[in-house]
């Protein structure tokens, strides 16, 4: 067998120098620590899998020899599934070759994403998977076409909560294979980045990730990701200055002090420039109050901080970037349990609005929590308001883990939102924001307004409905994600668990409004 050393990533064609080699003799062991992820498209007219250029380039390199096994290693590889490959190259022992589909594959509008980033997405992931199995712990990665999407597809595909375990899988560092697409390589991973830092937050028990925790994380993030931002964490005291009773009324059921948290980015050069606000729900645990959920599955219920999660990591991430944009977030952090001093069915609250809200079921807690942050994101006089929320069990019920739940009074908001979904593949879908459904929470015996709807059906067109009652801004949107919160097998580039869903939509909205705002 001859080792053929790999050129210098700027050069094209084969160099051939070396002298013959045996298998297993004056191999490094650092060598047998790197894998290398190449991609190979479907059978095009000719019946031939076209490899990619990097591809193609590392077969020259071995004198065909990656096609002559992959040849007879078994039928065509189809999208998303890998084959591996040992002993080819001195500089990558092991070589995983990843299916991405069909050439040329763009929008696809019937799925409304991009189909090649997708498929780039989950054949990288399979890929490092791959390499993370055989306990290697570096890997170099074909862009495939679309740099920042194999970076993507890489981080979060690698990504596995395991901090609580003793034994915990190979960490794997990722890198571009090639040097012609490194800003989007990088650009990937921050995103991916983001994503991640939201699943860690959503998948942490409970008892670890309480509101104060939480914001103290953020904080470290966030200053740590740029001087231009500000942190406020704001206790109890503080919220009650402000009147947030409806927010009190959750929080007072738990032994755990609530947190406002509070966080600032001003990216723009004019200090002037007003914000867009992002309004996260921080319920780092919900038992579902008086209303008790049932035990089944109860523990999913530390993700119930995924809109929080989501926001916060956004920001940090738009931080990272040094967007233009003045951004500030707001996360009311708290628990919902059952106690003595809880909400009761039937009990009436005072939202900072002066509004009043009948809680009929305190299981219905996150849109409490929700109105008064928003009353008080109107403060700021943003440009827009944008709020997530795992809020409904009805949005899981409507849409699962396919898209999320979008309600705005704002086309221009809507197609923003939308138009970024189908880059990052993490979609949304718009839902009826109705005055049919107004009128099923403000029909109400004690209150101005009930905390559910009149009827069973529908409830999270009922909970939105809920939420628009305090809101008054042209330019507002609600996201409901709850059905998005968790990953089975749906998605294959994210592991089973908390999803960190739509962190990298959100992210690649805040580069698309700095656009229009430049």
């Amino acid at each position: 067998m001859f080792w053929l050393p790999l050129p210098a990533a700027v050069r094209v064609g084969v160099r051939r120098v070396g002298a013959p080699r045996l298998w297993g003799r004056g191999l490094h062991a650092a060598a047998m620590t790197k894998g290398l992820v190449l991609g190979i498209y479907s059978k095009n007219e000719d019946g031939v899998q076209p490899f990619t250029s990097a591809g193609e380039n590392f077969n020259k390199l071995v004198d065909g020899k990656l096609r002559d096994v992959l040849n007879i290693s078994g039928p065509p590889l189809k999208t998303g599934k890998t084959r591996t490959f040992y002993g080819l190259h001195k500089d990558f022992p092991t070589v995983v070759v990843v299916g991405l589909g069909k050439t040329s594959v763009q929008f696809n509008e019937l799925e409304n994403w991009n189909e090649g980033k997708e498929n780039i997405r989950a054949a990288v992931a399979a890929g490092c998977r791959q390499v993370q199995d055989l306990e290697l712990s570096s890997v170099e990665v074909d862009p495939c076409g679309d740099a920042q999407a194999a970076a993507e597809g890489a981080v979060l595909g690698l990504y596995e909560y395991d901090d609580l375990k003793q034994k915990k899988k190979t960490v794997v560092s990722a890198k571009l294979h090639g040097s012609g697409d490194e800003e989007a390589w990088q650009k990937g991973v921050l995103f991916a980045s983001g994503q991640n830092l939201a699943r860690q937050l959503m998948e942490t028990p409970a008892n670890e990730m309480t509101p104060t925790r939480f914001a103290e994380i953020i904080e470290k993030n966030l200053r740590g990701a740029n001087s231009k931002t500000e942190v406020h964490i704001r206790p109890k005291s503080w919220i009650e200055e402000q009147e947030m009773g409806s927010f009190l009324s959750v929080a007072k059921g738990s032994d755990e002090p609530p947190v406002f948290l509070e966080i600032h980015y001003r990216g723009s050069p004019n200090a002037s420039d007003l914000p867009l606000v992002f309004v996260g729900k921080g319920i780092t645990f919900d038992s579902g109050g008086i209303s008790i959920k049932a035990s089944a599955n109860m523990d999913l219920m530390r993700a119930d901080m995924g809109g929080a999660a989501t926001i916060c990591s956004a920001i940090v991430s738009a931080a990272k970037l040094n967007l233009p944009i003045n951004i500030i977030g707001l996360a009311p952090l708290c628990e919902n349990m059952p106690s003595g001093r809880a909400n009761k069915p039937g009990d009436v609250v005072r939202a900072m609005n002066g509004k009043t809200i009948q809680v009929d079921n305190t299981d219905a807690e996150g849109r409490l929590i929700l109105a008064d942050a928003l009353c008080y994101a109107h403060t700021f006089n943003p440009k827009a308001i944008i709020n997530a929320a795992t809020l409904t069990g009805a949005m899981d019920i409507a849409l699962g883990s396919g898209a999320t739940g979008v309600f705005t009074n704002s086309s221009w908001l809507w197609n923003k939102l939308f138009e970024a979904s189908v880059d990052t593949g993490d979609r949304v879908w718009r839902m009826p924001l109705f005055e049919h459904y107004t009128r099923q929470v403000v029909d109400c015996q004690l209150a101005d307004v009930n905390n559910i709807g009149k009827y069973r059906s529908a409830g999270a067109c009922t909970a939105a409905a809920f939420l628009k009652e305090f809101v008054t801004h042209s330019h507002w949107a609600h996201l409901d994600i709850a059905g998005v919160m968790t990953n089975k097998d749906e998605v294959p580039y994210l592991r089973k668990g908390m999803t960190g869903r739509p962190t990298r939509t959100l992210i690649e909205f805040l580069l698309r409004f700095r656009q229009d705002t430049a």
